[in-house]
């Protein structure tokens, strides 16, 4: 349909005919909602067919497409269509749009790019509709194929370069889908171990993607034979400059094969000790207790020392000390002590706190409190603090005394005309 065509069905619409269109347009879409309210109702908030909505899925504008061309095609034996061809090209453009926002969610549900590649995407969608609409479409895409670009000896049209680089992302995308629902699908229920998970996940993706890259180089019309240069190239440049980069890539998958180290653990990596909150394929996350984050390239974790803190299990232990007279009740204070302990609701009951008296100091008798928490993540000396204040005050209230530092300084001579003092406490 050029736009000659578009005047002319437009100066065909009468009041009767559009009331129809409108009719059936109403009915298509309020079918398409039904359908996928119907279907819906069970679905997960992140599904790609569905959304968190139902009708803000990619169903939904799917639905409605092939129900209002279906109306459009029954129509036109009757009488000239021009709302239903409207609608048609809608709903073409907000199905490419929902599944590319869709499935970039789902892959990439916090990246600023993800949201960059939706709004060109949905640009050019928006775009193209309103072309085809008003009938330029095909206009523009004729001045396309005439600017040509040349390459060496060949010569490429944009148009033609538009298209591929269309279909690239087409099946890029598919694959990024078929990837992130076979990791919800299968592999949350199939592997139970979270690092498992996480290097199938990855394997998954990365051979999905590689076969979606050849079809696409396919489809934009590359040949394969040529990539094996490219392969060339690419070893001379791992041998080189990315030597480091694929070392962090392959520890990546050693670390999550291996698990030595997994998603959760407690580590202690060059002095920076944290929770380990995900393994990325070139890097680790470790995150302090205060919130702090440390990026580790995976080959420190395969060539350096670590500390595993939590091998076995999350249990952490904590100490803190206390001084007391040389007159206090020994058990009495130990009593005290696991007491304020045990009191916190962060602090294990198993193993229970313990105290033990650990040094005669020159002020008193010193004594360690140790006790165990599951979640070091969530900070050390906001459980340690109460624990002191509890003791302190137990302490107090027992009457048990927590004696000031003394020093002794004996004065072998004094000036002339100072009284004489053989020594002081002070």
């Amino acid at each position: 349909m050029n736009f000659d065509d578009f005047r002319q069905r437009l100066s065909q619409i009468h009041a009767e005919t559009l009331w129809v269109e409108i009719a059936a347009l109403v009915a298509c879409v309020a079918l398409a909602w039904g359908l996928c309210r119907w279907f819906g109702r069970d679905q997960p908030k992140d599904s790609i067919w569905f959304g968190e909505r139902t009708f803000d899925g990619l169903l939904f504008p799917v639905l409605a497409l092939l129900l209002t061309d279906l109306a459009r095609r029954f129509v036109l034996d009757f009488q000239p269509v021009l709302v239903l061809r409207i609608a048609v090209s809608v709903f073409l453009s907000l199905a490419a749009i929902r599944f590319f926002a869709r499935v970039l969610r789902a892959v990439f549900p916090a990246s600023a790019l993800a949201r960059l590649v939706e709004r060109t995407i949905s640009w050019i969608a928006w775009v193209a509709a309103v072309l085809w609409i008003v009938g330029l479409l095909p206009a523009v895409l004729t001045e396309l194929d005439n600017i040509k670009l040349a390459f060496g000896k060949n010569q490429v049209s944009l148009r033609t370069m538009l298209e591929g680089t269309l279909s690239a992302a087409l099946v890029l995308m598919v694959a990024l889908w078929v990837a992130s629902t076979v990791e919800k699908r299968i592999l949350r229920t199939a592997v139970t171990d979270l690092s498992m998970r996480k290097v199938a996940s990855n394997a998954v993706r990365a051979v999905l993607l590689l076969i979606g890259l050849l079809f696409a180089l396919s489809a934009v019309g590359v040949d394969l034979t040529a990539l094996s240069v490219l392969g060339g190239a690419l070893g001379v440049g791992l041998g080189f400059g990315l030597q480091k980069l694929a070392a962090n890539y392959v520890s990546g998958f050693v670390i999550l094969l291996e698990r030595s180290i997994r998603i959760g653990d407690n580590v202690k990596v060059d002095g920076f000790e944290g929770r380990i909150t995900d393994i990325k394929t070139r890097y680790t996350l470790v995150r302090q207790g205060n919130g702090r984050e440390s990026i580790v390239p995976n080959e420190s974790l395969i060539t350096s020392r670590v500390e595993n803190l939590s091998v076995s299990d999350l249990k952490f232990n904590l100490t803190t000390s206390i001084v007391v007279g040389y007159d206090s009740d020994v058990a009495q204070v130990q009593a005290i002590l696991c007491e304020a302990g045990a009191a916190q609701p962060r602090v294990l009951d198993d193993p229970a706190p313990v105290a033990f008296l650990t040094n005669f100091s020159p002020d008193g008798l010193e004594f360690t409190l140790n006790f165990w928490i599951a979640d070091p993540d969530k900070g050390k000396d906001n459980v340690r603090s109460p624990i002191n204040v509890a003791v302190l005050e137990a302490l107090r209230k027992a009457n048990i005394d927590i004696p000031y530092p003394q020093r002794v300084l004996r004065v072998e001579s004094l000036p002339t005309g100072v009284p004489s003092v053989g020594e002081a406490r002070l």
